[in-house]
């Protein structure tokens, strides 16, 4: 029996970006964990983590394998969460404003034999010097809340950016070349 995904995920974008390489998961189901960096936890350590538990946190049939990701924006070693409301928003957008950060993009598989497989795509994101009108815009667009850092790199705030390092995929929520190395080393069947 060849073996079938299951996308350990609720985001919309993750199975979009699967979407790409071809694939639909069989299943979609969305792992309920403690998303709360630990003390003095860094942002990489934090990324793998967690799409690690969120991997380990969905149940598997003997002929699944399980992929889950977590995205952290990162400024040196402040991790910046979804964002809850406006205001948080507002604060993350004006400390991302004319500066670089770190986007993190983790990749968990566990294979049909129960093997965790993990790997990071570590992306580099500079937002151009942002008027308080530009900052008020996006915000009411409300297309960056619930959105780690407080935006969506795949809508409006892509015009924002002067420049970028690193996985364009990675930062919208999943970096496809790690994807799809984990998932062929995993024996999942890829063109």
């Amino acid at each position: 029996m060849n073996p079938t995904l299951v996308l350990a995920s609720s985001s919309p974008r993750r199975r979009d970006l699967l979407a790409r390489l071809s694939i639909v998961p069989a299943r979609i189901a969305a792992p309920d964990i403690d998303e709360t960096p630990r003390k003095g936890e860094v942002p990489r350590v934090y990324a793998l983590r967690m799409a690690e538990e969120k991997a380990q946190a969905v149940s598997r049939a003997a002929h699944e394998i399980i992929i889950a990701g977590d995205t952290t924006v990162a400024v040196g070693r402040r991790i910046l969460p979804q964002a809850a409301d406006a205001d948080m928003q507002r604060g993350f957008l004006t400390l991302l404003s004319g500066r670089r950060h770190h986007v993190l993009s983790a990749v968990a598989v566990i294979d049909a034999d129960g093997r965790l497989r993990s790997r990071i795509c570590d992306s580099i994101v500079r937002f151009k010097r942002l008027s308080v009108q530009e900052i008020d815009s996006y915000i009411e667009s409300k297309e960056g809340l619930g959105k780690a850092g407080g935006y969506a790199i795949q809508g409006r705030a892509e015009a924002l950016i002067d420049w970028m390092a690193g996985s364009h995929s990675g930062v919208v929520g999943l970096p496809l070349y790690e994807t799809r190395a984990l998932l062929r080393a995993s024996g999942f069947p890829l063109d």
